[in-house]
């Protein structure tokens, strides 16, 4: 589960005590989430106080999908959003994506697919949409979900045919010969 998963879980579940015919149910079901949020909230930001302070590695903790996760949703995590990206991306190298750019007016981000294929020649080895547009987009929601877009370019053509070093005889040695 991540951070997208649940807010839509939440959302659906307020939909449907929403649309409940008790307004009480609906308005003690709001309030329990708010109370969620704010203690969930306070207790991120007393974690990411403590990395801040710290001076430690903290790598380990950022790299955690499900906390990076809950940093951003409570907007606590202390890294921008190309730090994050990055981050994600390389925790990820499925993916073969590279950031190049974060647009923070317009949220979009744009990125460059490193490779199309698994080095041979032939299609992504692993068979899954992890190299997919689709693949990157939903890693990285749980990463920087305030992107709202994501522009995709492709990697740069490389030459199909590999370069050939041409071996031949090594030429007669002219001292050899007179022998």
């Amino acid at each position: 589960m991540n951070a997208e998963q649940t807010g839509l879980r939440v959302e659906e579940i307020l939909t449907r005590l929403g649309d409940s015919a008790d307004p009480k149910v609906r308005v003690g079901a709001e309030e329990l989430v708010r109370a969620l949020m704010d203690f969930y909230g306070t207790g991120l930001a007393r974690l990411a106080a403590l990395l801040r302070d710290a001076g430690a590695d903290r790598r380990a903790v950022l790299d955690d999908e499900l906390v990076t996760g809950l940093l951003v949703l409570h907007d606590l995590h202390p890294d921008d959003v190309p730090t994050r990206v990055t981050r994600g991306l390389a925790a990820h190298p499925e993916h073969r994506a590279e950031f190049l750019d974060y647009d923070e007016h317009s949220r979009t981000l744009r990125l460059r697919i490193t490779a199309t294929s698994g080095g041979c020649g032939c299609a992504s080895a692993s068979g899954n949409a992890a190299g997919s547009p689709e693949g990157v987009e939903g890693l990285l929601a749980g990463y920087a979900p305030e992107v709202e877009r994501i522009e995709i370019e492709d990697a740069p053509a490389v030459s199909p045919e590999p370069v050939l070093l041409q071996i031949g005889t090594r030429p007669a040695d002219p001292a050899r010969a007179t022998r």
